[in-house]
């Protein structure tokens, strides 16, 4: 497949012409043209005033390559899912169907379950929990799940400093500061999200 560019400077466009070089992986480049062309399609979904409005603002919620599409029904979702899949299409990007995934949350455990989502011609897997920035989120909003995960990451990491914790060499105000330094963050880690 041949690759054309072209390069604006002001109001001045050039001719296309052939890209023969490709990137190589971690080229100091990639994300930033990864960035502009998903920030291209991201608006253009947004523009897509159909869907569930979070806090005044529409539909997606995107943190680096993550991007998740927030809809009050499968209907939107599908919907707003082809719309990104067209956009990120025309900006040479392609969505991985294998990574992709879907939960529908609702106190309904059997909504959605009749539905199945596609991008694509591609089938997606829908889930009943997913983790986002160290997060369980669960389709039926229990925090329940989230706070056993936290208590086993604390319980972990305490594991993992016993030995200097229970040393008899350090003063108790060393091993408060560690335990506040160390274990408590991966406890409460993200607690203010």
């Amino acid at each position: 497949m041949k690759t054309y560019s072209r390069v604006q400077v002001g109001k001045h466009l050039s001719d296309m012409f052939p890209t023969k070089n490709v990137f190589k992986q971690g080229d100091a480049l990639l994300p930033l043209l990864f960035n502009s062309a998903s920030e291209h399609a991201i608006r253009r979904v947004q523009a897509n005033k159909d869907g569930f409005k979070l806090n005044g603002i529409h539909q997606l919620l995107v943190y680096a390559e993550d991007i998740n599409i927030l809809g009050r029904s499968i209907h939107t979702i599908q919907k707003n899912s082809g719309a990104l899949v067209v956009a990120s299409k025309e900006n040479g990007l392609e969505i991985n169907a294998d990574k992709t995934k879907y939960m529908v949350m609702s106190q309904d455990r059997t909504a959605g379950r009749s539905h199945n989502t596609k991008t694509d011609n591609n089938f997606l897997e829908r889930v009943e929990q997913f983790k986002y920035f160290g997060r369980t989120i669960t389709n039926q909003n229990f925090i329940q799940e989230e706070i056993k995960s936290r208590l086993k990451s604390g319980n972990a990491c305490y594991h993992s400093v016993q030995q200097l914790l229970s040393c008899s060499v350090l003063s108790k105000n060393i091993k408060i500061e560690m335990y506040g330094n160390i274990i408590l963050p991966v406890v409460l880690y993200g607690c203010e999200t």
